[in-house]
């Protein structure tokens, strides 16, 4: 790690480097609304471009990773709006409803997966950091997972199709908007039945 710069004090280690790079960047956010710079962050920062670069690839990968890391208590929020729900179906479709009904309303939320954004989600539904986004997601559930015969492979794949739903309706909501017991509905006639059949062929096998 490079110790020079830093406005004279450098971080001890790369996850204190991150963790600065990060909150800078929320700053910028938070000044300008929704959008970030490479050359504003290492500006806040005393550091060079090369510097944030070196963890952060692009200008977009920095607001992506600033976005997820300010999502914390959007998940506090999902996770008590979640309840006791305990059965894998119901959790993914309350999960994907509740998230879809909340974008306008949280900020960082909105970063993650509004269309039109160099966020993790319009960048790719496959990419690390759109993935551990869902994860961390998944992780809140009061689900049982191994119970429910749902092991790590199961549960990537699982994050994968929940993130591909919730972004085909960003993207197009449809004509009239689904919402509420509409949406529900829908998500429970479309997306339950896959994870009840992903539980299925876990305890076959």
């Amino acid at each position: 790690m490079r110790t020079h710069g830093w406005s004279g004090a450098a971080p001890a280690d790369d996850d204190e480097a991150i963790a600065r790079i990060l909150a800078a960047a929320r700053k910028a956010l938070d000044r300008s609304g929704g959008d970030v710079s490479i050359t504003e962050v290492a500006r806040e920062l005393g550091v060079t471009r090369q510097t944030v670069y070196r963890y952060f690839p692009t200008a977009e990968a920095l607001l992506g990773a600033t976005a997820i890391a300010q999502a914390g208590p959007f998940l506090d929020f999902l996770a008590a709006h979640l309840g006791g729900i305990r059965d894998p179906a119901d959790a993914v479709v309350e999960s994907i409803a509740y998230t879809l009904e909340q974008i306008p309303e949280e900020k960082y939320l909105n970063m993650v997966l509004a269309p039109g954004r160099a966020s993790a989600l319009s960048a790719g539904v496959t990419s690390d950091a759109a993935l551990t986004f869902g994860r961390s997601i998944l992780d809140r559930f009061a689900v049982d997972w191994a119970e429910a015969g749902l092991n790590g492979a199961d549960l990537d794949e699982l994050v994968e199709h929940m993130l591909r739903i919730a972004q085909s309706f960003v993207i197009d909501p449809g004509r009239p908007p689904r919402s509420g017991a509409e949406l529900r509905s829908y998500l429970r006639t479309w997306v339950a039945p896959a994870v009840d059949r992903m539980r299925t062929r876990a305890g076959a096998g």
